[in-house]
């Protein structure tokens, strides 16, 4: 079964001063599901 996407996101970069946090990060969100977003240094 495919869901509908609530939430979209595309390619969201974010930067703080010199250090890139995010860079091109895309994903949908349906109803129903608990997600988490960690990344590389388990942050």
């Amino acid at each position: 079964m495919n869901k509908e996407a609530i939430l979209q996101v595309k390619n969201v970069s974010k930067k703080y001063k010199n250090e890139m946090a995010l860079e091109n990060v895309s994903f949908n969100l349906t109803s129903g599901k608990v997600v988490g977003l960690v990344g590389p240094n388990g942050a």
